[in-house]
């Protein structure tokens, strides 16, 4: 799979399938579409292509107006994202800048300079809610229309449902703000993870006697925030138990970037520069500011209590179904 970044002049020229969307989260809905873009493409002999979009449209706008309340917490970065695609058989990945140029478009130059004139589609599939163009005033039943013209084909995909309703992107984000994770787990098709590599702290977490490997979140709003048990796939030949928290420190300092600090049980390996994945099994509890260090230093000594309380209680079998 190649991944292009932008409309470069590396980006071939000939005809293409092309599937539209944010994929945040790569989700089981999502895989529905790009399974029927791998068919079509397959069927027709063109190259299967995604378009996506980074930052998040709705994010773009939000931090440009100050009203960042509006907008969405990203379930998967950037790099989860291009290797949840990768697993799903396509042969270009294309990650558009969401800027004020592809913003300022309308919906009609939108399907001329980008899908006719730049990416040469021939096949087109988006989902039931897709919208774009400036405003979000272009529909689907003007894709549909605009395919008539231009000469492309344009398949619209309904919304995929389970048992418990509609796969969406928001179900996920309200199972995650909820510390939700089997029903983030059967919604996504897999377990949910942040992944990324080791990078040196400042060593206050071995000085106060839990060491850890930290993990630095950038370019996205994460969703997550608190303590929570957890596994870390990637240092050994199975899951490591541990524990880890996400966001800053509000007892050591007030302005800090957000982190993701894991401290893996019983393991004393040096493995800076390791690119690792941690899995999300349950939330204990939120950050919080304590008086001193004392006390931070006692409540991660629960926190660590009760992930080995939980991972005693639940069998490995439990963990990998």
């Amino acid at each position: 799979m190649q991944v292009f970044r932008g409309f470069t002049d590396n980006l071939p020229q000939g005809p293409r399938a092309l599937a539209i969307g944010n994929f945040d989260g790569v989700h089981r809905g999502h895989k529905v579409l790009l399974a029927r873009l791998r068919q079509a493409a397959d069927r027709l002999g063109l190259p299967a292509a995604v378009l996506t979009f980074n930052p998040h449209p709705r994010q773009y706008f939000a931090l440009k107006t100050g009203k960042m309340a509006d907008a969405p917490a990203t379930i998967t970065p950037l790099r989860e994202k291009i290797h949840a695609l990768s697993q799903c058989h396509l042969d270009e990945v294309i990650i558009a800048r969401f800027n004020q140029t592809i913003a300022s478009l309308g919906a009609e130059d939108f399907i001329k300079k980008i899908l006719v004139d730049t990416l040469h589609v021939e096949w087109l599939m988006v989902g039931e809610a897709f919208r774009f163009g400036k405003g979000r005033t272009g529909t689907t039943d003007d894709l549909e229309k605009a395919g008539h013209r231009y000469g492309f084909h344009t398949e619209i995909l309904p919304a995929v449902t389970d048992m418990n309703g509609r796969i969406s992107s928001s179900a996920i984000r309200l199972a995650l703000e909820q510390g939700d994770f089997e029903t983030v787990a059967t919604l996504l098709g897999r377990p949910y993870t942040i992944s990324g590599h080791i990078v040196h702290g400042d060593k206050i977490g071995r000085g106060l006697g839990f060491p850890t490997a930290n993990i630095p979140i950038r370019h996205y709003n994460p969703i997550l925030s608190g303590v929570f048990i957890t596994r870390v796939h990637g240092l050994a030949d199975k899951p490591l138990p541990s524990v880890s928290m996400i966001g800053t420190r509000p007892t050591i300092e007030s302005d800090r970037h957000i982190m993701l600090e894991t401290h893996i049980l019983d393991f004393h390996r040096n493995c800076y520069s390791s690119l690792i994945e941690v899995e999300f099994l349950k939330k204990l509890r939120d950050n919080q500011k304590f008086p001193d260090l004392g006390a931070l230093t006692a409540a991660i000594g629960k926190d660590v209590a009760a992930a080995r309380s939980y991972f005693e209680k639940t069998p490995e079998q439990k963990l990998t179904e």
